[in-house]
């Protein structure tokens, strides 16, 4: 019964996405070539394996990406300093309350705290919030305001934590971190070849 949190892999995709899309109204619908974009881009992402099977995903970028979310435009224009924004997270229905989420956050702390002073997400006002906010306050998170995202509408209370280590990593280490596997961050894929002249 134990929970696996590891890089995603390609042939993945697939139930990747229809978790996303059976996720309901508090995630926002991918398609195929946005989620092989993320899977091509994202600093982070993992998916959660529980029993063999799997059972969500966490996908994450730094501020320092090209990312085209409003809402981690948002987090741009607020934030001073640099940031690791989680840009969705989805477990499972039959994985709700098991753990995975919080499994989830710990991981994606471990691999933020080592690079960025901050983290980030958003959470929808308008789904029934109460459970998902009081999740992320007891990870310590905080609201810093409130982001209405254009062309779906949505209103997202916008939340931010701080990490506590990075300032005495970034001290110590002065970014370049140890060769050590929980330290690496994902291999991603190569890009895609461009046929000559496109």
């Amino acid at each position: 019964m134990s929970i696996v949190i590891r890089d995603v892999r390609e042939h993945e995709l697939d139930s990747v996405l229809a978790l996303n899309n059976n996720a309901g109204l508090a995630i926002l619908p991918l398609d195929a070539h946005r989620l092989h974009l993320f899977y091509e881009t994202a600093e982070y992402f993992r998916v959660a394996e529980r029993d063999g099977n799997l059972a969500g995903f966490l996908i994450g970028f730094g501020s320092e990406s090209q990312h085209d979310s409003s809402n981690f435009a948002w987090f741009k224009q607020q934030l001073a300093s640099s940031f690791f924004y989680i840009d969705r997270i989805v477990v499972a229905s039959r994985r709700r309350g098991g753990g995975v989420g919080r499994a989830f956050y710990a991981d994606a702390q471990s691999y933020a705290e080592l690079r960025y002073p901050q983290m980030t997400c958003e959470v929808f006002q308008d789904h029934g919030a109460d459970a998902a906010l009081l999740f992320h306050g007891s990870f310590g998170f905080r609201e810093l305001g409130q982001n209405t995202m254009p062309h779906v509408d949505v209103r997202a209370s916008m939340l931010a934590k701080e990490l506590c280590s990075y300032a005495w990593v970034s001290d110590t280490y002065g970014g370049k971190l140890p060769d050590v596997a929980w330290a690496r961050g994902r291999q991603r894929p190569a890009p895609a070849l461009q046929p000559a002249g496109t």
